[in-house]
Formats: structure tokens, C-alpha cells, sequence
């Protein structure tokens, strides 16, 4: 079995719906497979559930505590994964895959990975928060999961990831890949968390989908830096080029309309 389900929503009124979602969703997984018989289970966490190294980059045996995972949807992408582990010490087979950034096509919601594409070439980008990530191709990411299976150790979580590169890089990626011009202006952070807050707060209860979410602008603070090294090594995983992802993102978010008209709640 593999456990991909997850709700992933940065907005703080999903909260309790993330918990229900991602943590005792997990749990009743588990514990179906278990009953079923099911001689492997692979979960996907996220590297979100590790947390941030200040000032370095974190592998699988770095843990932040768990107050201070910024946001509901880490927090509850902790506690699943320690449903996970306590599975696996009680006996079960368990393998934990922590992707990092993924990006390609086929981001239907989109999440705020996608998001950060569709605002970018829709033009509503003018300025960034200088800020980076671990992006990986998904493509990528579902090849790990399958060498996770094949190969992973039970109890175990695998970092699947690619590239390390700050948001400016990814954007200047972007737009080679599209023909516009990235942004060139940084803000302070201060000003986004003023556009956040205002949003959740006040304009959401008139109705207005916020666009920007707080826990997100929130998570810019530090640069979300991995290495997967320990899958490289142990499951023989390797990442290709983003560039062909970029270029899979573009052109299926265009050919669905994503592009062309104006996204709807």
C-alpha cells in the first residue's frame, strides 16, 4: 500500500480538518493494511514533518521539535509520521518517503507550489521574499516511492528530493522557460505577514478568498534547504534536471486554463 492521501492547505482555518485528515487518516491506514495483511506500507510525509535547520541544510536525522513547526499542516504531517513509526515499532512494515518540493504537472488544486507558478506567468508576481527551497521534479518523487518499496528499511524515512536553489533561481527558471521576465524586487518580510494577516482576518470573513496565506509567508523566513543523501545511498535514488519539470508545469497549467482565466475558489 502506499499512503499518498493528505490534505495540504497552509490557511489557518483547516486546521482541524488537517488533523483529522493527515493524522488519524494515517492511523486508520496503517491499521487497515495491517488487518489486510499488507506485507509493506509506504507513507508519504513530507520534509515539512522535519522541520528547518537554521543557517544549514537538514537530513533525516535532524528533527525540529514539534512547537516549533511553523503551521498546522507541518505539525500534522509530524504527528502522522509518528503514527507511522510507532506502526513500525510495534512490528508492522513501514516505510516513510519525505519528498521535498515537488513540481511537474498534474497540480489540479494547484498547491502553493504550483500556485507560486500560476502567479508568477498570470503576472500577479511583482515582487518576491528572498527565501529557497528543495525542489524536485515529481516525477522524481514517484520513482522514490518505488525504490522505497524495493529497497527501504522499515522504520526508516528517505528525504526524496533535487535541488537547492532560492526562490529568485527558480523564477529566473521559470521565465527562461516561458519567455517572461522574472521579478527583480524583494520585499521585506514584514509587508507580505501585513497582506497575509489582513487577508485571514478581516477580508475572509466577507467572503474573499485570501491570496496569500499567513503560515506560508511565515515559512519564507529561513531557506528550507534538504539533502538526500541517505536515499541516494540506500535506495539508489537519484534526481534528474529540473528543467524538464519546469517546462511539464508550464505547459500543462496553460493547457488546462490556468493561464487564461481567472482561478475560482
Amino acid at each position: 500500500v502506499f499512503h499518498v492521501a493528505a490534505l495540504y492547505s497552509l490557511w489557518r482555518r483547516d486546521a482541524a480538518e488537517l488533523t483529522r485528515t493527515n493524522v488519524a487518516g494515517t492511523r486508520n491506514v496503517l491499521a487497515a493494511a495491517r488487518r489486510a495483511g499488507v506485507p509493506r506500507t509506504v507513507y508519504t510525509s513530507s520534509v515539512a514533518a522535519i522541520g528547518v535547520k537554521a543557517g544549514g541544510v537538514a537530513d533525516e536525522g535532524y528533527q525540529s521539535a514539534p512547537d516549533r513547526l511553523i503551521g498546522a499542516y507541518k505539525r500534522s504531517k509530524y504527528y502522522a509520521e509518528q503514527e507511522a513509526f510507532a506502526a513500525a515499532r510495534d512490528g508492522q512494515d513501514v516505510v516513510v518517503v519525505s519528498p521535498t518540493t515537488p513540481i511537474g504537472p498534474w497540480d489540479r488544486k494547484p498547491t502553493p507550489t504550483g500556485d507560486i507558478f500560476v502567479r508568477f506567468l498570470t503576472g500577479r508576481m511583482p515582487a518576491i521574499v528572498e527565501t529557497g527551497l528543495n525542489f524536485v521534479d515529481v516525477a522524481d518523487v514517484a520513482r522514490g516511492h518505488i525504490l522505497a518499496l524495493e529497497r527501504g528499511r522499515s522504520g526508516q524515512r528517505y528525504i526524496v528530493g533535487g535541488e537547492n536553489l532560492s526562490l529568485r533561481e527558480l523564477l529566473r527558471r521559470i521565465g527562461a522557460a516561458s519567455g517572461r521576465r522574472p521579478p527583480t524586487i524583494s520585499v521585506p518580510l514584514w509587508l507580505p505577514l501585513g497582506v497575509a494577516w489582513l487577508g485571514e482576518t478581516f477580508f475572509s470573513r466577507l467572503g474573499f478568498e485570501p491570496e496569500i496565506p499567513l503560515e506560508g509567508v511565515r515559512m519564507s523566513r529561513q531557506a528550507m534547504y534538504y539533502d538526500d543523501s541517505k536515499a541516494r545511498r540506500d535506495l539508489g535514488y537519484e534526481a534528474g534536471p529540473l528543467d524538464n519539470a519546469i517546462r511539464e508545469a508550464i505547459e500543462w497549467f496553460a493547457r488546462n486554463g490556468y493561464l487564461s482565466r481567472k482561478r475560482t475558489a
